[in-house]
């Protein structure tokens, strides 16, 4: 099975909409620390937001959050 198809099943399930939710929640909280980060870190900080983002479009988050957002913090 290919990745895509395997995120295609899991998006039909609520605990993963949650569980992309954290990931949401993380990137937010990681761009804010940019804002007092000195320069070495903001590098590392850049590359989790990165991979945060990443992470929410292959789960296709914003159809996600549409699909179970009776089940999501919001």
């Amino acid at each position: 099975m290919k990745l895509e198809e395997d995120v295609k099943a899991l998006s039909n399930h609520e605990t993963f909409a949650r569980f992309v939710e954290i990931i949401h929640t993380l990137r937010e909280e990681t761009i804010s620390e940019m804002h007092k980060a000195s320069t070495d870190e903001l590098q590392q900080l850049s590359g989790r937001v990165i991979t945060y983002d990443q992470i929410l479009q292959m789960a296709n988050w914003p159809l996600l959050k549409v699909r179970h957002q009776q089940s999501l913090n919001n």
